[in-house]
């Protein structure tokens, strides 16, 4: 089955037809790790260290269209995907003075492996005002029957922090960002083997086949 789409997101169709999974990363909770700020402005003082906790990435799903029936030959998809969740690019201070903002969402993006994490006010994953991922309209075609269902996710990241500075009171808080946003397709008769509960292709079938469908009963990891 051959499925056409433009208008593509960064990653593209995240799932075909046939099953295959792309553009996921499934990371779990991180230990403790120490990274130097880069450039903070704020109290306690500038060019500290973050010491990172409970750092997590995860693929959440943002929006899902209801499910589309195409008969012999396929055709063109038109449901709206509606949104379900905006994601975050936020520092909350939950104990001590306020560090600077970018600096924190820097040290984040660092402490996770992004390259460009040393960037200044370039840096997307950094700014706070960065414009959320748009459902624009595309077009995607389907060449085989079928009830189809489209959805987009993205790559969110949250973490725990410290940050110290001299013989100041530490500044702790959390923060949220995401680097990775994507859409996929899927057929609520076909079932994707080894996946792990939450991925967005799951929670995508359970909302739009039905929490019965074979897609939403996909085999575990």
């Amino acid at each position: 089955m051959r499925i056409t789409r433009i208008g593509l997101s960064v990653c593209g169709v995240a799932v075909l037809l046939a099953g295959a999974v792309a553009c996921t990363d499934e990371g779990g909770a991180a230990p403790a790790r120490t990274t130097k700020a880069t450039g903070a402005t704020g109290a306690p003082c500038a060019n500290g260290t973050y010491t990172w906790f409970n750092v997590d990435k995860r693929d959440v799903l943002t929006g899902v269209a209801a499910k589309q029936k195409l008969g012999k030959g396929g055709g063109t998809l038109t449901n709206r995907i509606e949104p379900l969740h905006t994601p975050l690019t936020a520092v909350t201070f939950e104990k001590g003075p306020r560090a600077d903002v970018k600096a924190t969402l820097r040290s984040l993006g660092a402490r996770i492996g992004d390259s460009d994490a040393a960037l200044g006010d370039v840096y997307d994953f950094a700014d706070v005002h960065r414009a959320v991922p748009r459902n624009e309209p595309n077009s995607t075609v389907v060449e085989g029957p079928g009830e189809i269902v489209e959805y987009t996710w993205v790559r969110e990241i949250t973490g725990d922090f410290r940050y110290t500075c001299g013989n100041g009171e530490p500044a702790v808080g959390r923060a949220v960002g995401w680097d990775t946003d994507g859409s996929g397709i899927l057929e609520c008769s076909t079932s994707v083997p080894k996946m792990k509960p939450g991925q967005p292709l799951l929670e995508a079938a359970r909302m739009s086949c039905g929490p019965d469908s074979p897609a939403a009963r996909a085999g575990k990891a």
